[in-house]
C-alpha cells in the first residue's frame, strides 16, 4: 500500500510515519550530489525548448511555452519532454500542463508516477474541486483544521465560500487561499538567467512527411526560431544539430562543425540543410523534426579576422532588424514566407 494513502506526508518524521504505516519501507537516499547533477542535467534539457524556466525546487520547476511550440500543443510536448527525461537521464516525471503556475503544480500532483496531467479552467470542477482542502497547493498545516471547522472540506467547498467571511478569519491569505481555490494565480514564471550550453526546438508533425521540400520549410521555421534565441543571448554556435524521427520512433540525428562560430539564420540553416540531406530517405515517413545549436560561446569572446566577412555582416544586419520587430510588436509580427508554408504543412491536432 502507498504510505500517502495511510496519511503519511512529505516532510513527516519516520516515527510518527511508521505509527500511521507499520509496514513502511524505509530507504536511504540519493547522494545530493548525483541529485544535484540530475537536477542540472534536466535543466540543461529543458532550456532547448525555452528560456523561460523558474527552478522552484531542486525537482522542480515551471516553463513557459507560450512563444515556443511552433504549431504544437502543450500535451504533445509535455510527453514528448517526458519521454526523453525517461530515455536519455533513466528516471521518469510527472508534469502538469495548464494556464498557470498553479495549476500546473496542481497538476503534477496528481498520480504518478511518470505521468503528465491537465488542469485547464474547464476542468477545474471536475479535477482540482474533488479534492481534499488539504491537497490546495501553499496552505498551511495549520490552516486545514480551521478550515473543516468551517464545515470546508474540499478545495469545492472554499472555492464557493464567502471570500469576506475568510478575509475575517485568516487576513490577507484568505484572499490568496480564496483565489487558489478558483484556480487563480497571476504571478510571472521568475527565470535565473544561466547561460544554456545548447539551444533548440522541434516539432511533432501532425501527418507523416515524405516530401525533402516541406521538410526543409519545417527546418526552416525551427532556425529561425532557434537564431533568434541564439542571438537574444548574445551567444554565437559552432555545432548544428538535426534530428529526424520516422513514424515508427525510429530517432536519426547528424551533427556539423562550422568553420566560425555565428549566429544568423542563413548561415545556421546552411548547415542544417546539408544535415537534413544527409539524414533523410526518399520516401520515408518523417513524424518529427528537430534542431539543436550546441558549443555555445559568448558573442563578446569571438576573435574577429582581420577581413571583414561582408555576407555575415549583411545577414546580421537583416536578422538584427527582423528581431527588433519581432520584440516590439510580437514574435508572428513579421514572418518568412517559409513560416507561412510552415503554419500550411504544421496544424495543431487539438486544441490546448
Amino acid at each position: 500500500m502507498l504510505a500517502k494513502k495511510c496519511g503519511v506526508k512529505t516532510g513527516e518524521t519516520i516515527y510518527a510515519a511508521r505509527k500511521k504505516c507499520p509496514n513502511l519501507k524505509v530507504f536511504p537516499g540519493c547522494e545530493y550530489k548525483i541529485y544535484k547533477d540530475y537536477s542540472n542535467k534536466l535543466y540543461n534539457m529543458l532550456l532547448e525548448y525555452t528560456d523561460k524556466i523558474e527552478r522552484y525546487s531542486i525537482d522542480e520547476c515551471f516553463m513557459d511555452m507560450t512563444e515556443f511550440l511552433m504549431k504544437d500543443t502543450l500535451i504533445n510536448k509535455a510527453y514528448e519532454i517526458s519521454k526523453r527525461v525517461k530515455n536519455e537521464f533513466g528516471f521518469t516525471v510527472n508534469i502538469g500542463v495548464a494556464h498557470n503556475k498553479l495549476l500546473a503544480k496542481m497538476a503534477s500532483d496528481f498520480t504518478k508516477p511518470d505521468k503528465v496531467h491537465t488542469l485547464f479552467e474547464n476542468e477545474i470542477e471536475s479535477k482540482m474541486w474533488t479534492l481534499p482542502v488539504s491537497e490546495l497547493f501553499m496552505l498551511g498545516k495549520k490552516s486545514v483544521p480551521k478550515l473543516e471547522h468551517m464545515k470546508i472540506k474540499t478545495i469545492g467547498d472554499l472555492a464557493k465560500y464567502d471570500k469576506t467571511k475568510l478575509i475575517k478569519t485568516f487576513g490577507k491569505h484568505g484572499i490568496l487561499m480564496w483565489e487558489y481555490a478558483n484556480g487563480i494565480d497571476n504571478s510571472e514564471i521568475v527565470t535565473k538567467r544561466e547561460r544554456p550550453k545548447s539551444i533548440g526546438n522541434s516539432v511533432t508533425l501532425p501527418n507523416d512527411i515524405r516530401n525533402k521540400e516541406e521538410l526543409e520549410k519545417v527546418l526552416f521555421a525551427l532556425t529561425e526560431q532557434v537564431t533568434y534565441r541564439l542571438r537574444k543571448e548574445k551567444l554565437l554556435a559552432k555545432v548544428v544539430n538535426v534530428q529526424l524521427r520516422t513514424k515508427d520512433f525510429l530517432d536519426t540525428s547528424h551533427q556539423k562543425k562550422l568553420e566560425t562560430p555565428v549566429s544568423n539564420t542563413k548561415e545556421i540553416y546552411s548547415a542544417a540543410s546539408e544535415l537534413l540531406n544527409e539524414m533523410f530517405v526518399k520516401g520515408t515517413a518523417i513524424r518529427l523534426v528537430g534542431m539543436r545549436v550546441d558549443n555555445l560561446i559568448d558573442k563578446n569572446e569571438l576573435q574577429l579576422s582581420l577581413f571583414d566577412d561582408k555576407a555575415n555582416e549583411k545577414q546580421d544586419k537583416i536578422d538584427n532588424t527582423i528581431d527588433m520587430l519581432k520584440d516590439k510588436y510580437g514574435y508572428d509580427f513579421i514572418t518568412r514566407a517559409s513560416k507561412l508554408e510552415l503554419e500550411k504543412t504544421v496544424k495543431m491536432r487539438r486544441k490546448d
